[in-house]
């Protein structure tokens, strides 16, 4: 069994926040599997299918990001997935727009929905980490502050035109090599043009 994890703040208005990379890969993967609609258990919505011969749960959690290993601790302990099997897509400010890496534990590097679910589960799952960037440093009068309105701001048309639609389909459209543990594989379908 293998949980996918796509962190991210429920409700419209933070649907196309960069924050939200998580939700939108594993909207995309209901999409490419055609599976049953997602359902409310576990303070989440989430949804069980298989993928190449695995039983796979795709999971959002909707107790906002903060609270993020509330929900994880509860779809693992009911259905005693291995943390080895467990895989969280989140955004990473500190890789450039769409470049991705795949690492297992580590820190949280700042990121609340990780630090959660290293609090509730420990930390060694497996992170696919997606490159948003930072705002410009010409803005970075309160850097805290606005780290937090950049992750909360939406995602601009042409970064959804270049790069992120066509990101996230590759994604899904490759899942199973990375769910194989063939990570190298995955990266290499995944690549994106260098802009």
């Amino acid at each position: 069994m293998f949980l996918l994890v796509g962190l991210g703040n429920p409700g419209k208005t933070y649907a196309n926040n960069r924050h939200n990379i998580g939700f939108m890969i594993l909207e995309s993967l209901k999409k490419f599997y055609n599976t049953p609609k997602f359902i409310k258990k576990f303070k989440s919505e989430y949804l069980k299918t298989n993928i190449n011969e695995n039983i796979v749960f795709l999971l959002k959690p909707m107790t906002y990001m903060n609270d993020s290993g509330i929900a994880v601790k509860e779809i693992k302990d009911f259905y005693n997935i291995s943390i080895n099997n467990i895989i969280v897509f989140h955004d990473e400010i500190d890789l450039s727009l769409g470049d991705v890496r795949i690492k297992k534990g580590g820190s949280h590097n700042g990121h609340n929905g990780l630090k959660s679910i290293d609090q509730f589960i420990g930390k060694n799952y497996n992170r696919v980490r997606i490159g948003v960037s930072r705002p410009s440093k010409l803005y970075e009068k309160n850097i805290n502050e606005n780290v937090s309105n950049w992750v909360l701001s939406d995602f601009t048309l042409e970064d959804k035109t270049i790069w992120l639609n066509s990101l996230i389909d590759n994604m899904s459209e490759n899942i199973s090599l990375l769910i194989n543990n063939d990570t190298n594989n995955f990266l290499k379908k995944i690549k994106q043009i260098e802009f």
